[in-house]
């Protein structure tokens, strides 16, 4: 007889059967939209409609209509692109690094945090082709036998590092959620009522039959891919910091930039997977898979990257004060005092202060101070990425040339599109892919569950093609 260790806290909450998790998680893409979907996915259309029109003016007119300014030439829009591709990167972290590391406590939220980087790594590829001014040319940054003579991209840039950053991590990240799909792809598949699904589900799942030998390949590109995104989660962010740190701007030019920028990204992406996780938890009824044990485990890791980023940040002033250069002391002098004072404050206040909370075991498994905390952190990564450029910029060496930076209509319209186009995405995605990974939950339903599943009769051939446990009978 298998007797649970008392000392585990189980992943999975009332006594779930193979066939329960097929059917709590099946069931909101099977049935016709919730009327909370419908609502949710209005809104998201009314707000993209809205930033598609001030991002088609922002085009026709030209990057005129930004508040930028001789002295302020990046402002909202590189500021946009680092904090949507710092989100970006829980989802890779968690698929590919926790499932490195053995961590079960990934399965329930693997597969929302996947489709969620994919989306911001599309919303941050848009402020790309927004401040190039003219994005039908945007084909010139790749590397590409031409016409035009000479002209060719300089590798010098780490502009052009970006684009080879971002679109490995895009393409690997696109790979790994497709390939976790395909098991759960199929048991739709074989749940379906009509023959148009059928079909499409059928496609997607690429013949998948559930025998041994496909799970075996599964396992064994799962562990591929997870080995190939580990590095690009360090290093994806690390050429990100590179368009500043390789410059000698005062406030950008310095080394600690990688590992800090590597550490915000994680810190953000993990409050904006929270923030997600926690809506869908009460939407489709999950709370038996995203319990408090995944809560408070992500919340730990936001605990630990905010202290880094709060470490970073008075790095950064020793290293001003003990470099002895005024220029660098001053600009760290001007963020925390000068006329843009206040962003600095609230991006010590959001990203320092308010993650130490989660020292408190009761906020830590708390829904609400989580989702609270969440926002909050979100909102101190998006004033880091504004302190770090528009401070720096404003104040140049010649006091004749400061300017203030002020956003215009189309700043906030355009930033406002990226918002509509990632919760379109990410609702078309929760209503009509499974929004958590079946076959990986039913792979710890036996270690991990609260209660197991003594009667297995009556299981459907879907759920058992698709259990992880099924490759262990086949054999």
């Amino acid at each position: 007889m298998h007797v649970t260790s008392p000392v585990r806290t189980p992943l999975v909450t009332g006594g779930k059967t193979y066939a329960d998790v097929t059917e709590d998680i099946c069931k909101q893409v099977e049935g016709k939209p919730t009327k909370e979907w419908k609502v949710a996915f209005v809104i998201s259309l009314a707000v993209l409609a809205y930033g598609t029109v001030c991002l088609f003016w922002t085009w026709w007119e030209g990057l005129g209509v930004w508040g930028l300014n001789k002295t302020v030439g990046w402002a909202w829009d590189i500021t946009n692109f680092v904090w949507w591709v710092g989100i970006g990167h829980a989802g890779t972290l968690i698929s590919a690094i926790l499932l490195l590391f053995r961590q079960k406590w990934r399965t329930s939220i693997n597969r929302a945090a996947e489709a969620m980087t994919i989306f911001a790594v599309l919303c941050a590829a848009s402020f790309i082709l927004m401040h190039m001014g003219r994005p039908w040319l945007a084909y010139w940054a790749l590397p590409l036998p031409n016409t035009f003579g000479s002209l060719w991209v300089n590798f010098n840039s780490p502009l052009v590092w970006d684009v080879f950053a971002i679109s490995t991590y895009f393409s690997v990240s696109c790979l790994f959620w497709y390939v976790g799909l395909v098991p759960d792809l199929a048991t739709i598949r074989d749940r379906a009522q009509n023959k148009v699904s059928k079909y499409i589900y059928g496609v997607l799942a690429m013949g998948w039959n559930g025998s041994a030998r496909a799970w075996s390949r599964y396992e064994y590109i799962s562990l591929i891919l997870a080995g190939l995104s580990t590095p690009l989660v360090l290093s994806v962010h690390t050429i990100v910091s590179m368009d500043f740190a390789t410059s000698v701007i005062p406030g950008w030019h310095t080394t600690i930039f990688p590992p800090y920028f590597v550490a915000g990204a994680i810190f953000s992406g993990f409050a904006m997977v929270q923030n997600l996780m926690l809506v869908t938890r009460v939407v489709y009824k999950l709370e038996d898979y995203i319990t408090f044990e995944h809560i408070e485990s992500m919340n730990k890791v936001i605990t630990l990257t905010g202290s880094i980023v709060g470490v970073a940040y008075l790095t950064e002033f020793f290293i001003a004060w003990y470099s002895g250069v005024e220029y660098e002391s001053y600009a760290f002098y001007n963020r925390m005092a000068g006329p843009y004072w206040w962003a600095y404050w609230a991006m010590m206040t959001c990203n320092v202060i308010s993650p130490q909370l989660f020292w408190s075991r009761k906020i830590r498994r708390s829904v609400t101070w989580t989702f609270f905390i969440s926002v909050i952190v979100n909102i101190g990564m998006w004033f880091e990425r504004f302190v770090i450029i528009v401070t720096s910029l404003h104040r140049d060496y010649v006091p004749s040339s400061w300017a203030m930076f002020s956003p215009t209509m189309f700043d906030i319209g355009d930033y406002i599109f990226s918002f509509g186009f990632f919760f379109t995405c990410f609702l078309l995605f929760s209503k009509y892919l499974p929004v958590i990974n079946m076959a990986e939950v039913k792979g710890v339903i036996k270690s991990a569950s609260e209660k197991l599943p003594i009667k297995v009769s009556g299981v459907s051939k879907a759920d058992r093609l698709a259990s992880p446990a099924y490759k262990k009978d086949a054999e």
